[in-house]
């Protein structure tokens, strides 16, 4: 079945200028689209009353008001179409619908066997995805977007060397689910992702930040100015293969050794406690460890934060950020979260660490899935630069 194209007018720049605030939060009211985007009121209203026409944009209740007439709320309608979003991970995915204003409509939790290959994982999520619509009685997928637990090449979209994922190196994810479906996608790197995830319904003056995704595996993604920042690879963040000073020298799947995720990820830490003698079979036996006093458990834990903010502590230092968010498995530890806290605190300079923001995710559950969907939805609603920088897949 051949994909069709997003079901969505081409929008001009100056109409984007008052839709991307409302799509992403930054405004909510006609006043303060004008104060957003320096427009007069009598232009904004001129570019809202055609959406509102169209469909595109919906008014609807009020919001506070702040002295005067209670404003209308303005809004982009989630019925123009549902983005069937999935969170791809090597010990659990998460299967999900978003519609286009950015609201999860429904969500489950799965186990993908990823070792079974692309074209196999792909038909499940299909599968699932078909499901999901029917069983919560959604309007038909207009688009997906998919986060994927390795790198993914800004300048081809395609898998670069996956280290938990055999078989898919240099596969176009996007171009083989969009075939799958029948509709556009978009792939991209999951700790990218849910670094946009912490865009929805978060601070809007918070427009700099570090997310971790600190799980089976140890991954970053950047926020600079209120965007993803990918860097010309789609490499710029990513801590996983960061030497770790002074530790052991254990083996990595890129070929070096000492690298972060070599040493201080889930699985790192999975396999110290193993060879120690601990019957655990995954990090949240570790933590659960952790939680009853063993010593051990403790220790790898507290080393692994340490390790993780360290590497970290460069980060902040260079780009100061408003929030360093710590996600994945390994952030429902207290020892792990402290241990990074005190490395960041002894290593990076007063100015840097002085109104910085260590929090866990906005969405823990989801919040892949949200960031999944918000880039295809920046795709499908952007104008066609951003559309080829996203590689909106629709061959």
């Amino acid at each position: 079945m051949q994909p069709h194209p997003v079901a969505l007018p081409s929008f001009s720049p100056q109409t984007l200028v008052v839709l991307t605030p409302l799509r992403t939060g930054a405004a909510r009211s006609r006043a303060e689209l004008a104060a957003h985007t320096g427009l007069s009121p009598s232009t904004v209203t001129a570019r809202i009353d055609p959406l509102i026409a169209a469909g595109v944009v919906v008014e609807d209740g009020s919001d506070d008001s702040r002295g005067g007439r209670r404003p209308r709320r303005l809004a982009v309608r989630g019925g123009l179409g549902t983005v069937g979003s999935i969170d791809l991970g090597v010990e659990r995915s998460t299967i999900g619908l978003v519609d286009y204003a950015g609201t999860a409509l429904a969500h489950h939790h799965l186990v993908l066997d990823l070792a079974e290959g692309p074209d196999a994982v792909l038909r499940r999520v299909a599968d699932e995805l078909a499901a999901l619509v029917q069983a919560k009685g959604t309007p038909p997928l207009t688009g997906a977007a998919i986060a994927l637990p390795g790198p993914v090449s800004a300048e081809t979209g395609r898998l670069v060397a996956p280290s938990r994922m055999p078989g898919w190196h240099d596969v176009d994810v996007a171009a083989l689910l969009a075939a799958t479906l029948g509709v556009p996608a978009i792939a991209g790197n999951d700790a990218n992702c849910m670094a946009v995830g912490e865009l929805v319904g978060g601070d809007p003056d918070a427009r700099n930040q570090v997310f971790i995704k600190a799980g089976t595996g140890i991954g970053s993604g950047v926020i600079a100015d209120g965007q993803l920042y990918t860097g010309r690879s789609g490499a710029a963040g990513d801590i996983s293969h960061v030497t770790v000073p002074g530790a052991a020298p254990v083996p990595c799947s890129c070929g070096r050794v000492g690298c972060l995720d070599a040493v201080a990820s889930g699985s790192a830490l999975t396999r110290a406690a193993q060879d120690a003698g601990r019957d655990v079979s995954d990090v949240e036996t570790v933590i659960d460890l952790a939680r009853t006093g063993d010593a051990l458990a403790t220790g790898l834990l507290r080393e692994a934060g340490s390790m993780t903010g360290g590497v970290l502590a460069t980060i902040v230092n260079f780009f100061t950020p408003d929030r360093l968010v710590v996600g994945g498995s390994l952030s429902a530890s207290d020892v792990f979260i402290a241990a990074i806290k005190s490395k960041l605190w002894a290593d990076c300079l007063p100015m840097a660490t002085e109104n910085l923001e260590v929090a866990v995710p906005r969405h823990p559950r989801v919040g892949g899935i949200l960031g999944a969907s918000r880039l295809f939805l920046d795709a499908a609603f952007g104008a066609e630069s951003a559309r080829a920088a996203l590689r909106l897949a629709t061959h």
